[in-house]
């Protein structure tokens, strides 16, 4: 497994994602992760009069995103600025909190949720596990970026525990049985969110992708494979997805990640008109991530393997006349690669359950059971040779009959 390159010099230099925090008997505002830190941006907004005081003091990060592009590099520019000067003065500490003192929240609330299949490399595994005697990609996977609409109200912050799913599955003797899943899996995906509003009826091309997506965090789509594969056919995942779908509690402004931004995988054959740009407007990103389980290192995704950009499943997502909230939510998908330590889901990993993972420790597994902690964490080139970390997104898979942790709910 590869190692992460050092940070820059200044704290300024990383990504300066957002969020929502609180302390005990306080009520939740904004804050910017710090290195291990938060830095409550209401309180240093409040110190220096400034006219978003307000928006600081919300208890979500929409009224932010809702000032619209024209605000955000302004934005941006100040927090880099508020904390450079701080930095500078010796004073970082008197508006910053510890994040082991905190208790983080949902960054956005969530509008709608739509979960892509951008990975090449994932879907043709998923295909070639559940339909072995078919073509691995369907028809019109290179044709369009092929997504489903999730249950936005199961997305939950990072460290919220998840409760293993019951379902119908296919049983041993091929008639159909009631239990939870034995097929518990994780799905490592990059989410975008969407920080502006579109009027219905009218797409959003290629070139305004930017002018929508906000900022991105890392997201586990809770999977479960056996549920999923017995009702996919003939409308795609319901159950076996919608039980929870975890984000990090911090998302990275789109912006601050300029440096990673490269070109897409050759996309052959060529793609309709709307979902066609140039390098500025269909872009892959370089970002490295890593999925850990229960402190092992079982997979690094590399997400510029992608064969679809993130402003195409934009584009693709609105070219019906479907229009945009504020806080919307888009996943990436799978993030998997052409190796075995570049898959993204223990369904690949395993190969359906067929070759089980080996720890250092002596343990196996197939897939995820009771008590298993899942963490996903990444992080990407950066100005001045230094990076920009992407917050983890962790969950602790329980059973039915154990009390469930609720971080979002302290």
């Amino acid at each position: 497994m590869t190692s992460e390159p050092a940070i820059g010099s200044t704290v300024a230099e990383g990504g300066l994602p957002y969020g929502v925090f609180s302390r005990p008997a306080e009520r939740r505002r904004v804050g910017v992760r710090v290195a291990d830190s938060v830095l409550d941006i209401a309180a240093v907004a409040r110190a220096v009069g400034s006219r978003d005081t307000e928006i600081f003091e919300q208890p979500s990060i929409n009224a932010l995103m809702a000032l619209g592009p024209d605000r955000w590099p302004g934005i941006h520019a100040w927090v880099r600025a508020v904390v450079a000067d701080l930095e500078r003065e010796r004073r970082l500490d008197e508006y910053t909190i510890p994040l082991d003192q905190v208790a983080l929240h949902l960054p956005f609330d969530v509008g709608d949720y739509v979960d892509f299949y951008a990975s090449e490399y994932h879907a043709t595994n998923v295909g070639k596990i559940f339909r072995p005697d078919s073509p691995g990609l369907p028809t019109s996977w290179k044709h369009l970026p092929i997504g489903y609409h999730g249950r936005a109200g199961t997305v939950v912050v990072s460290g919220t525990d998840v409760v293993r799913p019951h379902g119908q599955r296919r049983g041993f003797s091929g008639e159909p049985d009631f239990g939870p899943t034995a097929k518990l899996d994780i799905e490592c995906e990059v989410g975008f969110v969407v920080g502006q509003p579109s009027q219905l009826g009218q797409p959003v091309p290629i070139s305004a992708a930017r002018q929508y997506i906000f900022g991105v965090v890392l997201l586990n789509d809770w999977s479960a494979r056996d549920i999923q594969a017995f009702e996919y056919v003939p409308l795609g995942p319901f159950l076996g997805k919608s039980f929870a779908t975890s984000v990090s509690a911090w998302v990275v402004p789109l912006e601050a990640l300029a440096s990673a931004e490269i070109a897409l995988p050759r996309q052959d054959p060529p793609v309709q008109a709307y979902l066609a740009g140039d390098r500025s407007e269909v872009f892959g990103l370089d970002l490295r991530l890593r999925i850990e389980v229960n402190g092992h290192v079982v997979s690094e995704p590399h997400y510029r393997d992608m064969y679809w950009s993130p402003s195409q499943m934009l584009a693709h997502m609105t070219v019906n006349g479907a229009s945009l909230r504020v806080g919307d939510l888009f996943a990436s998908g799978t993030v998997s690669g052409p190796s075995r330590d570049s898959l993204g889901s223990l369904l690949e990993l395993t190969w359906n359950g067929t070759s089980p993972l080996s720890f250092p420790d002596g343990d196996t597994r197939e897939f995820l059971t009771d008590g298993d902690l899942v963490t996903l964490s990444g992080w990407a080139p950066g100005v001045a040779g230094g990076l920009v970390r992407l917050g983890e997104v962790g969950g602790r898979v329980i059973g039915t009959d154990t009390g469930r942790n609720e971080p979002d709910k302290a």
